[in-house]
């Protein structure tokens, strides 16, 4: 009789990435995502990023969704910190700053609803997946006066 004796491998964790853009006036970008069934947070707002293809970086990601979602390029974006989406995906979220001073009303979006600026304090009024205002939040107060 043969002993197995590895240990099978740990399921590599799920990422994914998102970005916090914010205007010159210190506006963020937020995305109204669809309401459909088989996404996470259908019908809530949010940040514009999604999930991590095998064997791409966190930052390549960013960049990628970026563009996908609504043919927006930015600088550098910043990374931040990571939260885990434990309540909707299950996904190990890596959070990224970036500035864009455009009108979010001219961008192609090829996902979700719609994208809109929100000024910080309108913020507690959106309906926003708990992980997402959590990172909003340490960003906010992270964020030079």
């Amino acid at each position: 009789m043969h002993s197995d004796t590895t240990s099978p491998e740990e399921p590599a964790t799920a990422r994914g990435a998102v970005a916090i853009i914010a205007n010159r006036r210190g506006d963020l970008l937020m995305h109204l995502r669809d309401d459909l069934p088989n996404i996470a947070w259908p019908a809530h707002w949010s940040l514009l990023g999604g999930g991590t293809d095998d064997g791409e970086t966190s930052a390549e990601a960013i960049v990628r969704e970026l563009d996908e979602e609504a043919g927006l390029t930015v600088g550098h974006p910043q990374e931040l910190f990571e939260i885990r989406d434990v309540h909707g995906s299950g996904q190990l979220i890596t959070f990224f700053a970036a500035t864009w001073d455009g009108d979010e009303r001219g961008l192609p979006l090829s996902e979700g609803v719609k994208l809109q600026f929100f000024a910080p304090e309108y913020l507690d009024i959106l309906t926003i997946p708990p992980f997402i205002r959590d990172g909003i939040h340490r960003y906010l107060a992270a964020r030079p006066a």
